[in-house]
């Protein structure tokens, strides 16, 4: 009895991390991306990523979607629009997204 309560448990865990595992855009607080140097210049704040001049990203082992918007500050959507096709769960390292036209 003990061993299927264990399986259960481990089940439910699972399935609670593979859904908290992925993009989380409704998020009460905000943070700049990974990467970002913020500069104020008088009354606005700038957030500029160190891969804001680039056209495309090299994708790393283990990077996700969520993980590459986060580096890039680039969206989700907006890398699912520019790169279609593109199977999230798929991602292989050394293929090259498009961060931009």
């Amino acid at each position: 009895m003990a061993a299927v309560i264990a399986i259960a448990a481990f089940v439910i865990a699972f399935i609670v991390v593979l859904g908290s595992s992925g993009t989380d855009n409704h998020s009460s607080t905000h943070a700049p991306p990974a990467n970002t140097a913020t500069r104020t210049t008088g009354a606005s704040t700038t957030t500029g990523s160190k891969f804001a001049h680039r056209r495309t990203y090299t994708i790393k082992p283990g990077d996700t979607l969520g993980a590459i918007a986060i580096k890039t500050g680039v969206s989700v959507s907006t890398l699912e629009d520019l790169n279609p096709g593109l199977d999230p769960q798929g991602l292989v390292a050394g293929q090259k997204l498009k961060l931009r036209e």
